[in-house]
């Protein structure tokens, strides 16, 4: 049984989702025609703030670690869109290499991985692991909460340099779970004969989330003429500002004139359509980065000032050691959505164009206006196994569940539309037709 949350029913009736209901027939034929003209990323996951008043996307991730979170009713799912996404890349393939995060011994993402070898064996693929992490020099087990065990190996490059696999692996198609953080391996340099999927400028080596943004804002306006309402209900504003150094307070002055210009457009919203219980804030987090790390709510530019010592150091440095010089300024979604007196905020997981399921992210101790993404949070199976049932045009917005996990689709995967362009657009090696 996949649990239910009461607010996916009874939450603040939504005018976009009856509208996006009333224009299903033109919405996948949008998607169907926009996927002829553009490639989808491999895989990818999307997290989603429903305020009510809004839904919209706030973060979406290209290397996804959290396939052991969706209900197992949606593994056939998986598999199928897992096999589409193979096809394009490689028809014959035989065997997959898949390249995790090197912290690999953290048991719940070590249960994302075995995941994702499940799906993919279950296409008729021959998948084994190699990692980036120069320590382990032959093939090291390792245990999962199961009792299962995986097994990693070191990456070797063939003799002739243009190809990578293991001493006795030679894979059609590179599959990456790591983010780059740490920048580009020199082992993934270079490779001309196999799929390296996503590419290597997915990576936060070269990745910068102000593309992402920028690409998002044309398909929100698209989106938005498509079905005739504001692209503001399905869009975040947003800001960038570069040299920022929060050690030494350098930029902060443009960073603070931002936030008050932010704050400004998002009061103007506010007043026009009546939204009086929510104060206006803003999320400053790194241009490139994850993990929910160096991420602040700020509802005040003069807060910026008063930034304590700790505050700064978490906001200066992210994942692998990295310096934070380039931040955004996104406009804050709260989320009214809740299980068991703790905020919960969609994330919803798509391989190739399909949706293939997703989870509620729950935090006992976080607020309304706060990042979830945070030591602390739990998971809970969003109920996609029912999108199966064709939506209900006759029920009142906000009343069946799955309604309201169709409009979740619909808002993923404009945000997984929008990452197709951002990659394109940031190739360093586009094709020319």
């Amino acid at each position: 049984m996949v649990p239910h949350l009461v607010t996916a029913l009874t939450g603040p009736l939504l005018d976009l989702e009856k509208k996006i209901l009333a224009a299903t027939p033109a919405i996948e034929r949008w998607f169907r025609m926009e996927w002829q003209e553009h490639t989808p990323p491999f895989y990818c996951s999307v997290d989603l703030r429903n305020a009510g008043y809004k839904l919209a996307p706030v973060d979406t991730n290209l290397f996804p670690g959290g396939f052991n979170n969706l209900a197992t009713e949606m593994l056939p799912l998986s598999v199928q869109a897992a096999m589409a996404a193979i096809d394009k890349y490689c028809p014959d393939a035989r065997n997959l290499l898949l390249i995790p995060e090197t912290h690999t011994r953290n048991p719940h993402y070590l249960q994302n991985i075995a995941r994702l070898m499940q799906i993919f064996r279950q296409t008729g693929l021959h998948v084994r692991l190699g990692t980036l992490n120069p320590d382990i020099t032959q093939p090291t087990p390792l245990a999962l909460p199961d009792g299962n065990m995986l097994v990693i190996e070191p990456l070797v490059r063939s003799p002739n340099g243009r190809r990578v696999g293991l001493i006795d692996f030679d894979p059609c198609t590179i599959l990456l779970n790591n983010d780059l953080s740490a920048g580009i391996p020199s082992i993934l340099e270079n490779i001309h004969e196999q799929s390296l999927l996503p590419p290597v400028h997915a990576g936060w080596a070269i990745r910068r989330k102000s593309n992402h943004l920028a690409a998002y804002d044309e398909v929100a306006k698209k989106f938005g003429k498509l079905i005739d309402v504001d692209p503001w209900m399905v869009n975040p504003f947003h800001a960038k500002c570069g040299e920022v150094n929060f050690d030494d307070e350098n930029g902060l002055e443009c960073l603070s004139d931002n936030v008050s210009t932010l704050l400004a457009k998002i009061r103007k919203k506010y007043k026009e359509y009546g939204i009086k219980d929510q104060k206006p804030f803003v999320i400053v987090k790194p241009d490139a980065g994850t993990y929910g790390m160096g991420i602040l709510t700020v509802k005040d530019a003069n807060e910026l000032k008063d930034l304590s010592r700790n505050q700064r150091a978490r906001m200066s440095v992210i994942k692998d050691g990295v310096q934070v010089s380039d931040v955004i300024i996104q406009e804050g979604v709260p989320t009214f959505e809740t299980m068991k007196d703790a905020v919960a905020e969609p994330v919803v997981y798509m391989i190739d164009r399909y949706v293939v399921g997703g989870f509620y992210r729950i935090h006992a101790e976080r607020g309304v206006d706060q990042n979830l993404n945070a030591p602390g949070s739990q998971f809970v199976p969003l109920a996609f196994a029912q999108q199966h049932a064709v939506p209900d045009l006759k029920a009142k917005p906000g009343t069946a569940a799955p309604n309201r996990f169709y409009v979740y689709g619909v808002v993923a995967r404009l945000g997984l539309l929008a990452a197709s362009l951002e990659m394109e657009r940031t190739d360093p090696n586009p094709e020319v037709y």
